[in-house]
């Protein structure tokens, strides 16, 4: 059987961490960031985890992870 290829996007956005659970970035970050308040930039700065509901696709994305 062939080689499972990693989808590139989700390789860039994703990390797991040693428990198995998915470290991701917020959103919401980039652009726009004069209405929002410092409060809460500095939170979404913060790194979280994936929704349990997301993980088991995410997973799907990055066999080798």
């Amino acid at each position: 059987m062939p080689k499972l290829k990693t989808h590139t996007g989700a390789k860039k956005r994703f990390k797991m961490s040693a428990t198995g659970k998915v470290k991701r970035a917020h959103a919401f970050k980039s652009h726009i960031l004069n209405k929002k308040d410092t409060k809460r930039k500095r939170g979404l700065r913060q790194a979280t985890y994936a929704d349990q509901t997301n993980v088991k696709a995410i997973k799907l994305l990055m066999p080798y992870k």
